[in-house]
């Protein structure tokens, strides 16, 4: 990937749009949030530069390292930030680019012609933001070097040493003042980083944790690129087609790629992306891919007959079961949206489109026992949409989607304000019936469930919708289901699985998170569903109750008050708790413990309940051989 010759990339090649200053004033319109995931957007920030070196064929290989202290480093070797004397500001172009808003190689088309930064703010995003920063180049035989306190210069640019290397080297440590947490997550990094390798095929990605105890190091570098990610995804899945799809076109300077594959499951999975960046809302690429797929495959059955002319199968029926990766780059992206991920550029739609059709029709008239195959499996697909859309439309009448009367035990709040309500999904009568006595009715709702809910990743939707307590669900919930589903018309802003501490519990939990993953996403997505957290224990001493929620809480308490005279009880069961109890642990917003449901990595969230709820026994079985060391007790 990386060529060595250098080509025209000089201080002249920098332009200056605005001042540094807004930045620690306003962090969350730079990063998004001051948060665990703003925290680790400073790293990202990094080594989209670095990506962006590797991308005009300058650097093949990446490398983020958490130092002892906590900081962290990003090496890549690249070109080198240029280090010359700016022709308009007077100051190295290095200085302009860690203190300058939107000062880079990315606007005037001299430095990138491809670039993965959606604004060219990051390095001096990240300077305004660490309480220091220390940047080091490597250019042109000699070692330069300039430190920053919280975006400050603490002296002028200046010459280190000598070296053979080339490229660029950013250490930082994020400012206290300004985030929540300034400790990085291992994991968080990983999964990013693994995306940018398997996007960018052959760069060389190294992640490497130094601190003391949590020693670690991985190596990203897939030759197959999104192909290879494709295969990642399908990894614990029956597929259809002997090898997975692969296509890539030049049009002009554009590149498109394209990897697929089919499996036997009944959801789609597609990721989209622009110049690396996840296209999560999509956009004109992913609609060229839908119409093309769409097309392509009619055209085939109609050709051979498998169907009449006049029929026609869908975009849903021909994607289920799909897994597809679609990464566009491009000179000039415009993204839209609420949160500019939604790619605009129209004519990606046609260059998408001719990507595809060229390939997949290629391969379909190649390989016609597996386009038969496909076609086929559309049909059964376009059968059982159209049941589970009679049974939508008997639900309906029925009244379970759109009705006013709610399920008999349903205990409603009485405020009508979504915002402020919240609803209990509660495991058992008993339990259900001590949450209506310890709620505070005003804005709480509580439903009680019977039993486990239907596996939903082993049905369709025809048969979930003949689940009682689905139904029950859909009916309090107010905003539909699958195609059906509507959040404006949600009625509670929480939704709360309020499960028991024990195996049964947590298996509960998870078929109530596999049915709202898979036919209510936005509730996930949009932070409305949630965990709660009873206690485990009640320590009881002189009169006076303490309730733990782990065994280290159990046993700091227990040394606390003394361990002679305390009586410890280990609750099995919410129903083991009375109404009052179960207020003050689990349900007052004034002491409850709440885990929010979120989906940072949602291709790692499809896979896990695809091992955990799918139909193949051996992955459960071995996800519980790999992870057994980390549950300490077990409940039988």
């Amino acid at each position: 990937m990386a060529k060595k010759n250098e080509m025209h990339y000089d201080a002249s090649d920098i332009q200056v749009l605005e001042g540094l200053e807004p930045v620690r004033k306003r962090p969350g319109m730079y990063i998004g949030s001051t948060d665990e995931r703003g925290l680790h957007h400073l790293i990202v920030e990094i080594v989209d530069n670095s990506v962006d070196e590797a991308l005009a064929g300058y650097c093949d290989t990446i490398s983020v390292e958490i130092l002892p202290d906590g900081a962290c480093s990003v090496t890549d070797n690249g070109r080198g930030i240029p280090v010359d004397i700016h022709p308009k500001e007077k100051v190295s172009a290095l200085q302009l680019v860690l203190t300058k808003l939107h000062a880079g190689g990315k606007f005037g088309g001299g430095g990138y012609k491809v670039s993965g930064g959606l604004h060219g703010v990051g390095l001096s995003v990240v300077n305004a933001l660490s309480e220091w920063l220390e940047v080091e180049v490597y250019k042109d035989g000699k070692i330069y070097q300039q430190k920053y306190n919280r975006g400050v210069p603490q002296r002028a640019l200046a010459e280190v040493g000598k070296t053979k290397l080339s490229g660029t080297k950013v250490t930082f440590f994020p400012d206290s003042e300004i985030f929540e947490t300034i400790e990085f997550t291992y994991d968080y990094l990983r999964t990013r980083l693994r995306e940018v390798a398997y996007l960018n095929k052959g760069l060389h990605i190294q992640l490497t944790d130094k601190r003391k105890g949590r020693e670690k190091q991985e190596s990203f570098k897939f030759d197959g690129g999104i192909l290879d990610f494709v295969d990642y995804l399908n990894r614990s899945k029956e597929t259809l087609f002997p090898a997975s799809l692969y296509v890539e076109q030049k049009y002009k300077e554009n590149i498109v790629e394209v990897a697929m594959q089919y499996n036997d499951s009944y959801n789609e999975v597609i990721y989209t992306y622009a110049n690396n960046i996840n296209t999560e809302e999509g956009g004109t690429h992913l609609v060229g891919f839908k119409n093309a797929l769409t097309k392509i495959i009619n055209d085939y059955a109609h050709k051979q007959n498998i169907i009449k002319e006049e029929e026609k199968l869908t975009g849903d029926d021909v994607r289920e079961g799909l897994t597809a990766i679609i990464s566009v780059k491009l000179t000039n992206p415009q993204f839209e949206g609420q949160t500019k991920t939604k790619l605009g550029n129209s004519e990606m739609r046609g260059y998408v489109e001719k990507a595809l059709t060229e390939g997949l029709g290629t391969y379909l008239e190649e390989n016609p026992a597996v386009a038969k195959e496909l076609v086929l499996k559309s049909i059964t697909a376009q059968r059982a949409r159209d049941a589970a859309r009679n049974a939508r439309e008997l639900t309906r009448r029925k009244g379970y989607l759109e009705s006013t009367t709610l399920p008999g035990k349903l205990a409603d709040c009485t405020d009508k304000e979504a915002e402020h309500c919240e609803i209990y999904i509660v495991e058992g009568d008993s339990a259900g019936g001590t949450a209506k006595q310890g709620r505070d009715r005003r804005f709480q709702a509580i439903l009680p469930l019977r039993g486990k809910i239907l596996n939903v990743e082993k049905a369709r939707l025809a048969r979930v919708l003949e689940n009682a307590e689905i139904k029950a669900m859909i009916t309090a919930f107010g905003c539909g289901v699958g195609e059906d589903f509507d959040e404006s018309k949600l009625r509670y802003n929480k939704i709360i699985c309020m499960t028991d501490a024990d195996v049964d519990g947590s298996h509960i939990r998870i078929l109530l998170l596999t049915f709202f993953f898979r036919y209510m996403r936005p509730l996930i997505e949009n932070g409305h569903v949630y965990a709660a957290k009873p206690p485990l224990y009640k320590v009881s001493k002189a009169k006076q109750d303490y309730y733990c929620y782990s065994d280290k809480e159990l046993n700091e308490t227990l040394n606390k008050l003394g361990r002679k005279g305390c009586d410890v009880q280990r609750y099995k069961g919410l129903g083991e708790m009375n109404a009052e109890q179960l207020w003050h642990t689990t349900m007052s917003p004034e002491n409850r413990t709440l885990i929010q449901i979120t989906m940072d990595d949602a291709f790692e969230a499809d896979e896990i309940f695809t091992v955990l709820m799918g139909d193949m026994p051996e992955l459960r079985r071995q996800f519980i051989e790999n992870n057994a060391k980390l549950v300490k007790e077990l409940d039988i």
